[in-house]
């Protein structure tokens, strides 16, 4: 929205600088036909008028567009930088996008690391629950072991 009014603005400007150079070169060229009127009085014929005047309004026209030539060929030159910015931004956010898609493998391979390592300390953590189970039933079992000797002792002590 702000480049397309900045260009309005430009062109308006190059619009009215164009009228007051052609409202200069107006009165300029009447100032020189009044002194030319007032020192000589020219008079030509319908035909030769015709073709000067014919002159004056090509010589205007091919003015006019070579102002306007000028104009697209900075509006050109405008888009072509525009354009290579553009390109330039998008190499920049190609690079970032590869540059964040690598990021994003190293940390899912750390990730797929740190769960390996994760699955493989939880089966160690279970394998001494076991242990740890199994010692218990054994010093249980023991404990059983001792109090059914310890019983048969203080019965055959007391007998």
């Amino acid at each position: 929205m702000l480049g397309s009014e900045t260009m309005g603005e430009s062109e308006k400007g190059e619009r009215w600088s164009g009228a007051m150079t052609n409202l200069t070169e107006m009165a300029s060229n009447l100032d020189s036909l009044q002194k030319l009127l007032l020192t000589k009085a020219v008079f030509v014929d319908d035909d030769t008028f015709s073709k000067a005047s014919l002159a004056a309004d090509q010589a205007r026209s091919i003015k006019l567009l070579h102002q306007r030539v000028q104009t697209l060929e900075r509006e050109v030159d405008a888009a072509i930088t525009a354009a290579a910015r553009a390109r330039s931004e998008k190499r920049q956010a190609e690079a970032a996008q590869k540059s964040a898609e690598s990021r994003a493998q190293q940390l899912t391979a750390e990730l797929e690391n740190t769960t390996k390592v994760f699955e493989l300390h939880m089966e160690e953590l279970r394998a001494k629950q076991e242990e740890i189970e199994k010692r218990d039933e054994d010093i249980k079992l023991l404990e059983a072991i001792i109090r059914t000797l310890g019983g048969k002792e203080s019965l055959s002590t007391s007998q």
